[in-house]
């Protein structure tokens, strides 16, 4: 493959990677807790190149083959999304960075979509079955006195669990010194690469209950960008189209010399 053709495929396969994070972010635009994805890459540098030391061109143009091809990477960002008010008491939004502490059946996932309620035990757990996690494991909201009778459940923002004004147990809320190392693995969750690895007690978060945070992405913002996207796709594929009529004549009237 030429080296121009080569440079306008590898843009091209970038543009393909940057539309697919774009698209789930907008697939989930309405998605609570949601945390969007950013792609960027890396142009070439000319002082990255090495020396033109191959003996065969042909050598030459395969060892340097992988420092043509655009370094695309992602990361999330975790930026607070807006709050909507749903006045239901066990919706709980954390205004500030950490998670909230969910057990799974293969271990402890973060997240930060609040949207709680109570199993049959009275214990609090997400939307999907799984308990959510104070200091001192998970948080039964029942008495075993009076099971499924209490007349309020209460929320601080410091995270401590109140039942009838009686503490039960405090939110294990949580962030990580290198958020990036976290891994999605769907319905709004986090996994570290080793359990607990970098979790750090959060100083500076509050909880608001009654209130449920909302996407971070901006609709407007993705379409702007899907956009720009589709036009540079559209753009290196005219550059492969181009190169490739050019290569074509080239051969074609090498051919018709030589004959």
């Amino acid at each position: 493959m030429s080296g121009d053709i080569y440079l306008a495929a590898a843009g091209a396969l970038a543009c393909e990677k940057r539309l697919q994070i774009i698209s789930n972010n907008l697939a989930n635009a309405n998605t609570d807790g949601f945390k969007m994805d950013q792609g960027y890459f890396k142009m070439i540098n000319p002082a990255d190149l090495p020396a033109q030391s191959a003996s065969d061109p042909a050598d030459l143009a395969t060892s340097r083959a992988h420092l043509f091809w655009n370094n695309f990477s992602s990361y999330t960002d975790y930026s607070n999304g807006a709050l909507k008010r749903t006045d239901n008491d066990f919706d709980l939004a954390l205004v500030g960075n950490g998670f909230f502490c969910v057990q799974g059946p293969d271990g402890i996932h973060y997240t930060r979509k609040g949207d709680f309620t109570l199993n049959a035990d009275g214990v609090l757990v997400t939307r999907n079955g799984w308990p959510v996690l104070g200091n001192g494991g998970e948080i039964t909201i029942n008495s075993t006195e009076n099971p499924h009778k209490y007349a309020k459940f209460a929320v601080d923002e410091q995270g401590n669990v109140a039942v009838d004004g009686k503490q039960v147990d405090s939110l294990r809320v949580v962030e990580f010194a290198e958020p990036n190392r976290l891994t999605k693995v769907g319905n709004t969750l986090f996994k570290p690469p080793d359990a607990g690895a970098g979790e750090i007690k959060v100083e500076d978060v509050k909880i608001s209950q009654g209130f449920i945070e909302l996407s971070n992405v901006d609709s407007v913002k993705m379409m702007t960008e899907m956009i720009e996207v589709l036009r540079g796709y559209e753009s290196y594929q005219k550059i492969i189209q181009s190169a490739d009529e050019t290569y074509s004549q080239a051969i074609n009237q090498v051919g018709s010399l030589n004959g």
